[in-house]
């Protein structure tokens, strides 16, 4: 009699994830189950909640998906240039061709769900700076390669701008920045940069900003000067937050967002609507997990095989905390009104899938590094990306 010598399912699965920081996975997880437990609205239609629950099963399967490939081709490929040149034709493209919804042409609908490039642009500049700054890291202290690397960002960071979509906009200039910073910029470069960067805030300021946008930046210094005209979302934002207290409202029972008070509670101030069903306790819970998810992303970094895989895993961290923090300080009247997502957490299908695919290359570069154990150096200078 033949006797079936297959292992069960359950272990070849995690035989073939065994590389996956499932501590990680479930801190993420957590997020995203909270923010959904925050759309979700006991009086009415819930289209949101289900629309978004989808979106999680979807996210989680790019996740394993994006964790298998061995992604060190990357270094040695055109394959990053390719993908920044085709989201870049995209950009050009959502500009012309998008759909208008609340003022800003951001994403391309096509009817069951839409597409926003300037989400996988953030993953994407992460694999093309990570390889730029890689193989070039011994001289990196040459203004040369800051300018550079510096235009790869500026490119994709005008374009969005231009949608408008300043949360993403300043997510792109974040990545960017950090990447110099981890990769060893000199401190008078970082000098020289800020001064250029006030003189092109004034022009932007007089030339290309429009009135709105100029209107949230004046609410942010007198938040309280128009609470019912352009003040009126950072103020009702700043309400749900406060009036959460200790312990919150209870799931499904915060006045400002079911209510209709805190405009687009399911995207641009979930942290708002959370903070008033949750409290302060809540709020807690969230930013352990948040910094659960960005202190095992970093030790990912630490202990990658190659200055690329360390540069890539550590941009895909900046990603996460830049855009955390300006939501949430958005959210708590910190930082002005700019319309960004919360990772894992907003509403969205094509943030989502972004994240949950990043975070599968950061299980990826796991995975080398305990197959290889040694961690190799390319010191070699070499040409364009």
């Amino acid at each position: 009699m033949r006797m079936n010598t297959k292992p069960p399912v359950s272990r070849r699965f995690f035989g073939l994830f065994a590389h996956i920081d499932w501590f990680l996975f479930a801190a993420v997880l957590a997020i995203s189950l909270l923010g959904l437990a925050t759309m979700r609205n006991f009086t009415v239609e819930n289209f949101f909640f289900e629309r978004q629950a989808i979106w999680i099963v979807i996210a989680a399967i790019g996740f394993l998906a994006a964790s298998l490939p061995d992604y060190s081709f990357l270094r040695h490929t055109p394959v990053p240039a390719a993908l920044y040149a085709f989201l870049l034709a995209l950009l050009v493209a959502v500009l012309g061709a998008g759909a208008l919804v609340m003022g800003a042409t951001t994403r391309f609908d096509l009817g069951l769900f839409a597409v926003q490039p300037a989400d996988p642009m953030k993953l994407v500049l992460i694999m093309v700076l990570a390889k730029y700054f890689a193989r070039r890291h011994i001289e990196i202290a040459h203004i040369r390669h800051i300018i550079v690397s510096g235009a790869y960002a500026f490119i994709a960071f005008g374009l969005i701008f231009l949608q408008p979509d300043m949360g993403s906009a300043i997510t792109i200039f974040s990545i960017w920045f950090g990447l110099v910073l981890v990769s060893g910029i000199s401190w008078k470069h970082v000098a020289a940069f800020f001064f250029v960067g006030a003189i092109v805030c004034t022009s932007l300021w007089f030339t290309v900003l429009k009135p709105y946008q100029k209107a949230r930046i004046v609410n942010f210094i007198h938040p309280l000067a128009d609470i019912r005209g352009t003040g009126y979302n950072a103020y009702q934002s700043t309400v749900a937050v406060g009036s959460g207290e200790l312990t919150g409202k209870g799931i499904g029972y915060g006045t400002q967002s079911k209510l209709h008070f805190l405009p687009e509670f399911q995207t641009d101030f979930i942290f708002a609507a959370y903070a008033e069903e949750w409290g302060f306790v809540g709020v807690l819970i969230l930013f352990s997990l948040y910094g659960i998810v960005v202190i095992r992303i970093l030790m990912v970094a630490a202990h990658a095989e190659n200055n690329f895989s360390t540069l890539m895993v550590t941009g895909v961290a900046i990603y996460f905390i830049s855009q955390f923090t300006v939501h949430a300080g958005m959210d708590m009247g910190v930082v002005p009104i700019t319309g960004t997502t919360l990772p894992f957490m907003s509403y969205g299908g094509s943030h989502l899938l972004t994240e949950y695919v990043a975070l599968g290359i950061v299980m990826s570069v796991r995975r080398a590094r305990s197959l290889s154990g040694v961690r190799t150096e390319h010191t070699e200078f070499v040409g364009p990306v």
